[in-house]
């Protein structure tokens, strides 16, 4: 985990930052240099960072809107249908 964070800061974290950390981290792990109690540390939270990352790309694909044109040929938006 990186010095002085902790999981609860994830959640103040934009999507943007939260991705910068989570490919930091795959990179520590990935050169396989890291101590392994550090290293189990770094996996949890970076299993942390991820389900932020989808929740908050959630978030943005609910607020997208399908544009449609009423039978009157008027644009009308409606939320995308997300599943």
């Amino acid at each position: 985990m990186a010095a002085g964070k902790s999981d609860g800061d994830i959640a103040k974290m934009s999507f943007e930052d939260a991705l910068a950390e989570l490919q930091e981290l795959v990179k520590r792990l990935e050169k396989g240099e890291t101590k392994l109690d550090d290293a189990i540390r770094q996996y949890e939270r970076g299993v942390a960072l991820k389900r932020h990352c989808e929740a908050k790309l959630r978030e943005a694909e609910q607020k997208v809107e399908q544009i449609v044109l009423s039978a009157e040929g008027i644009p009308l938006a409606r939320p995308a249908k997300i599943e």
